[in-house]
């Protein structure tokens, strides 16, 4: 529950400032996550495989020491895994005390969102079946998708 309350607080404070965000590739849309949470990008390394974890939890990485569940944004948003390629990379993400990698099709780049180019996700189920979505940036003629990292990581 605690965790509920505070990615709602992200949630209206991003949308309320806008702020900067690391915008990456799944296929070809475009998503965004809040850089604040963004620790680095590192290229594709061997993934050691955990038996008996959740499908989107491709296994665990060692970056310097620690060991680091990997998840596929592409399970988690119901898209078909493809093979890894040169661009494919990993996001490193801290919540909390959670350290966490992404695995995305490729980075693009860090932007800066002002207030007045983003909008509430629809809320329809049919638009928004995942419920990552946490808010549509509609800036320089392209649609962007923020996805709640929150949700995407606790659920």
């Amino acid at each position: 529950m605690a965790n509920e309350v505070y990615a709602q607080s992200s949630k209206n404070d991003f949308n309320t400032n806008g702020g900067q965000i690391l915008l990456y590739y799944i296929d070809d849309i475009l998503y965004g996550i809040e850089i604040q949470y963004v620790t680095e990008i590192i290229g594709m390394q061997p993934i050691t495989v955990v038996p008996g974890v959740p499908e989107f939890i491709k296994g665990v990485i060692n970056i310097r020491g620690k060991v680091v569940p990997v998840i596929s944004i592409r399970h988690k948003i119901n898209q078909p895994e493809i093979p890894y390629d040169e661009k494919t990379c990993i996001i490193v993400v801290e919540l909390d005390e959670l350290t966490v990698g992404l695995i995305v099709d490729r980075v693009r780049e860090i932007t800066t969102v002002l207030p007045t180019d983003t909008c509430s996700a629809p809320d329809f189920k049919s638009v928004n079946q995942n419920q990552y979505i946490q808010s549509i940036i509609d800036s320089n003629g392209e649609i962007k998708q923020l996805l709640d990292i929150h949700k995407l990581i606790m659920e």
